[in-house]
């Protein structure tokens, strides 16, 4: 039931972002997904998404659908080659994941029955909303950009004074370190989901054997994080300080639309903010920073993890706070955000597998407070928050610091506690 649901709602979301995208008159996630059945794709988010699948097969069906994949994919590029297609840079193969995916789907409903047809259904269903998550989120990032016309940077980085305005202290870092720094952060940055699909494949590494899903696991927390934190884009349009104090990234934005040329070198005068328009094109993804919410997820679920697992999550999470700063993609208060609302998201779905208790019920009623007040804070009271920064920034911390104490400290007590071992009783001695 639980499945069947997820499956709606999840259906019912894709329709509506497609309806959304085309009345702004793009393609949406399904139309982009449908087409990925002939036209060259990336090849990453879809092998991503079978080797998510793979962890119901057993070693000889994971052989077949790689083999299959790789096949498949090898008659399309010699297709392409002889037609004399033109294929765009790093979209040279990736096809026959998806075929081998939908391949599996048709062999569960033929040749599968009972709990076999549905764990393999769960397997394929898991792999295709990696893939078709990453193409909801594209869409939707265009929507955003289509649909506020405005944005609320200068609240945000009034606000980012309480903090010291780390993003401009970053950038300056990251600028010093050379190509080398960019290099790393860049792809550390780009390659999020890489890393989230190996903590993915530890944890779900014995389903095969045990015919069954772990209760919870990291792709549950990293697709309620995209299903949920897109929405706030909408509520707090905000580009990121690249985008609204400097040239702009990545093809969009630029000079013309920033409200001041700053970052990095000079932090943004302390002025009444008020909304500023900006272009059509860049995404109002900042509030809060997914990325980060994400890399703290990840951290979280490779704790358990063999030690060079748990040392790359603490890696990532570190790397990609410092390169969402470093690359001028988000304020320091963007990261606060993103850290509570992924506590708060790791919390409730930890507290519905627990049956909603009243511990859980506390800690996400807190985190979800403690992420409403600083969305108010950021939005109503920015020149308080930089005019008073050794008050306002401590109050932010320690916000988020309350979070985190409280996170700790209800899941401790969820863990199940070792049973002491038994002493042997004396025994008499024999004369």
């Amino acid at each position: 039931m639980l499945w069947a649901t997820a499956g709606v709602v999840t259906l019912g979301f894709l329709l509506t972002v497609e309806i959304v995208a085309r009345r702004y008159g793009v393609p949406g996630p399904i139309t982009t997904q449908a087409r990925e059945l002939v036209f060259p794709p990336k090849p990453g988010p879809l092998y991503g998404g079978l080797a998510l699948m793979m962890v119901v097969l057993t070693w000889r069906q994971r052989f077949i659908a790689a083999g299959a994949a790789i096949g498949i994919d090898v008659v399309f590029v010699l297709v392409r080659w002889a037609a004399g297609a033109e294929v765009p840079e790093g979209h040279l193969f990736g096809n026959g994941a998806l075929w081998a995916m939908l391949g599996c789907v048709v062999f569960a409903i033929t040749r599968r029955t009972g709990r076999e047809r549905v764990l393999l259904l769960k397997g394929v269903g898991l792999g295709l909303l990696l893939v078709t998550g990453r193409k909801t989120g594209d869409a939707w990032l265009l929507i955003t950009s289509k649909a506020r016309p405005t944005v609320l940077d200068p609240y945000v980085a009034m606000a980012d004074h309480a903090l010291g305005s780390p993003s401009w202290v970053a950038g300056r870092i990251l600028d010093a370190t050379g190509p080398v720094g960019s290099l790393v952060l860049g792809s550390v940055y780009a390659q999020l989901a890489v890393a989230a699909i190996v903590v993915a494949l530890y944890q779900l590494r014995d389903v095969a054997a045990e015919r069954r899903f772990p209760r919870h696991h990291l792709v549950r927390t990293f697709l309620v994080i995209g299903l949920l934190g897109p929405a706030v884009y909408m509520i707090f349009p905000v580009v990121g300080p690249v985008f609204a104090y400097g040239p702009g990234a990545s093809g969009t934005g630029g000079v013309q639309w920033a409200v001041a040329n700053l970052w990095p070198h000079t932090p943004p005068p302390v002025t009444l903010p008020h909304p500023v328009p900006y272009d059509g094109i860049t995404p109002r993804n900042c509030m809060p920073s997914l990325h980060t919410a994400w890399a703290t997820a990840i951290f979280i679920h490779s704790r358990r993890a063999p030690r060079l697992l748990r040392h790359a999550g603490t890696f990532w999470l570190v790397a990609t706070v410092s390169a969402t700063l470093g690359f001028g993609y988000h304020y320091g208060v963007d990261l606060v955000a993103g850290l509570v609302f992924a506590l708060t998201v790791e919390a409730g779905l930890r507290t519905f597998d627990r049956g909603w208790d009243r511990s859980g019920i506390r800690l996400v009623a807190h985190g979800t407070a403690v992420f409403a007040a600083l969305l108010v804070a950021y939005r109503w009271l920015p020149m308080r928050m930089a005019a008073h920064p050794w008050v306002f920034g401590p109050l932010v911390l320690l916000a988020m610091a309350s979070v985190i104490h409280g996170y700790l400290r209800t899941t401790r007590e969820w863990e199940p506690k070792a049973a002491p071992a038994l002493r042997p009783e004396p025994q008499p001695e024999l004369v």
